[in-house]
């Protein structure tokens, strides 16, 4: 078992009782599952399982989405070794991280806003989902991620993402977008980063504040009727629940209720239209929310 930081256990226990923080860092500790999205840009399902099944690579499928692959047999390496990754006609992603894009559901002719964009991997997906349909912009502040992002895209076979090397906080409000995925700079308190020397009680402050100007900054952009999806991999209220509350609150937006499968195991929130996924074996942590603006 590897020892959580004592503050970070304190902050789950004025926010969860104490079998849900125990359920919670066991999950933490868990070594999670191989999972993949095809792309269907490039590929479909069965051309990659078949590929799959030649490399005598066990897989199974995911109940909720269809164009997810759960690997069974081998690591993340393996995958990386194989053509059809090299070609990018599959992308490694967690399942966690493969849901805003899904709740969000961009369509072709959507004008989309992909404020923290880098590596890449919600940015594709959401150009799949639109078949390459949806006009996206991809903000990245940090050059090298920024290429790295560049790198993905291309990789995929993207074609209707326009990268701006900019952080989001510094955006226009003359820009106007359908659409907004923030998929917010966090503490990562929901995934193993917690267990590295830079998960501290500054980190944790610093992205609180980072996501709160982050989303203030998406509601001024968002045209009326349109729609946010606020993600963190934290599962901390100070990163989640609380920017929600500051944020939204004296203004037209209105939460809409996240609806999970029923697979998909969640934690209680004081919010009753979030989601609060746990971490575990399948799922890294994480937080989702829908805002739409009113008219």
């Amino acid at each position: 078992m590897i020892e959580i930081p004592g503050f970070f256990k304190t902050m789950l226990l004025e926010q969860y009782e104490k079998d849900t923080v125990n359920m919670i860092i066991q999950g933490l500790n868990q070594k999670k599952i191989v999972t993949l999205r095809v792309n269907t840009i490039k590929s479909n399902k069965d051309e990659v399982q078949q590929e799959l099944c030649k490399e005598n690579i066990k897989f199974t499928d995911v109940s909720w989405y269809k164009d997810a692959l759960i690997i069974e047999n081998v690591r993340e390496e393996k995958i990386q070794e194989l053509e059809i990754y090299k070609q990018g006609k599959i992308y490694l992603q967690s399942l966690s991280s493969m849901i805003p894009p899904i709740i969000l559901n961009p369509k072709p002719g959507e004008n989309i806003l992909d404020m923290a964009a880098a590596p890449g991997g919600k940015t594709t997906q959401m150009a799949a989902i639109s078949d390459n349909g949806a006009f996206i912009t991809a903000c990245e502040r940090n050059k090298i991620r920024g290429e790295k992002l560049k790198y993905n895209l291309q990789k995929q076979g993207i074609a209707s993402v326009n990268v701006m090397l900019e952080d989001a906080r510094n955006l226009s409000d003359f820009f106007s977008f359908d659409k907004i995925l923030l998929d917010a700079p966090c503490s990562g308190s929901g995934t193993d980063n917690v267990f590295k020397k830079n998960f501290t009680k500054e980190l944790i402050q610093k992205s609180s504040k980072t996501q709160e100007i982050l989303l203030k900054k998406a509601l001024k952009i968002l045209k009326p009727g349109g729609e946010i999806i606020y993600s963190t991999c934290s599962i901390l209220q100070t990163e989640n629940e609380k920017i929600l509350e500051k944020s939204l609150k004296n203004t037209s937006a209105k939460l809409v209720p996240v609806k999970l499968s029923e697979e998909i195991l969640c934690l209680p929130s004081k919010i009753k239209e979030v989601a609060v996924i746990a971490p575990n074996e399948m799922f890294e942590g994480f937080f989702v929310a829908k805002i739409v603006k009113r008219d």
